[in-house]
């Protein structure tokens, strides 16, 4: 058998027994497979010119160089910056991380939802300036109704984990799916304006795209209940910041938690920093700060080189109209 060889390039800080793995799951195919391990900091032009499989997320502008690239494995469950026309070659196939970090980003979400609503950041405050003073009444997640906006692998990890808890979980989705058991309702984004009075507690997970910008104006955020929460830790922009301002200062909702802001990073003197019902992360639910998830991000990549090198079919591959996996 000719075995026809191809350069494949990895951005991503791999331990050795990580390229063992990676290594392996390619030689079985009908592939000679040349691996490079570049820093995704010190990749350059020239390091993409030959590469036909780049696993790690590179800056699009860069990504454009890769002329001969045939997949492109991100690090990342969103897409969205590599879809546009013109980033990857014609016919070049694109999969995302989706699945990696369901465990990490529902419990920060987990995390926040219960800072909200137990007002720890107000106590933390509190700590700081040596007061010893309740800051009022509080809701429960057992009884309450929370409202998840996006059921991936991470909003449906969240959902689950609140239904757990005793929440009543209503899901809005893309599209129309079997319910899962985790869910009490399932809509569609069609069906956001009339579920948001409903809910004591609101968590966003979408993707970006011209879909979810904005999606929470002014005329949505007063359709929430008096006093309920808001966390979003999908797209900062998904959320209009100055929208957002307005009702947290007129009391209208209870607080906010957000691990991703418009824009981003928050410069120091926007006003939400001074919020003492907002909470704020610098986009850290993910990333690779649990072990765990990078250990998935490697699993995807080496089950998919398999399938690819075996030439069967890819997991997680991104439709580019969308911007969502198929």
């Amino acid at each position: 058998m000719a075995y026809l060889e191809k350069k494949i390039l990895v951005t991503i800080p791999v331990t050795e027994a990580h390229k063992t793995y990676l290594e392996k799951r390619a030689s079985s195919g009908k592939y000679n497979c040349q691996f490079r391990y570049i820093p995704k900091e010190h990749v350059t032009k020239e390091d993409l010119e030959d590469t036909q499989v780049l696993i790690g997320n590179l800056p699009p502008a860069l990504v454009r160089e890769a002329k001969r690239l045939e997949w492109l494995q991100l690090n990342s469950a969103g897409a969205d910056p590599y879809t546009p026309e013109g980033v990857l070659p014609a016919g070049a196939v694109l999969t995302n991380a989706t699945g990696a970090y369901g465990l990490a980003v529902s419990e920060h979400m987990l995390a926040l939802t219960f800072d909200l609503i137990r007002r720890l950041g107000q106590y933390h405050k509190n700590q700081a300036d040596r007061q010893w003073r309740s800051m009022g009444s509080i809701i429960s997640v057992e009884g309450s109704t929370i409202l998840i906006l996006g059921l991936g692998d991470i909003g449906g990890d969240y959902a689950r984990k609140v239904k757990a808890l005793g929440a009543y979980t209503i899901g809005v989705r893309r599209t129309c799916r079997e319910k899962p058991e985790y869910l009490d309702e399932q809509y569609t984004m069609d069906d956001l304006d009339r579920l948001l009075p409903r809910a004591d507690v609101v968590a966003m997970v979408v993707p970006g795209g011209p879909a979810t910008c904005h999606l929470m104006d002014e005329r949505r955020l007063r359709l929430m209940k008096k006093g309920a929460y808001l966390i979003n830790v999908g797209r900062g922009n998904a959320i209009d910041p100055a929208a957002l301002k307005v009702v947290l200062k007129d009391g209208h909702l209870g607080g906010c938690g957000l691990d991703v802001t418009e824009p981003e990073p928050l410069p120091p003197e926007d006003e939400l920093w001074a919020m003492d019902n907002v909470v704020i992360t610098p986009h850290v639910a993910g990333n690779f700060f649990l072990a765990e998830t990078f250990e998935r991000i490697v699993r995807i990549a080496g089950e998919n080189l398999k399938a690819w090198a075996s030439g069967e079919e890819l997991k997680n591959v991104v439709d580019f109209s969308t911007g969502y996996r198929k």
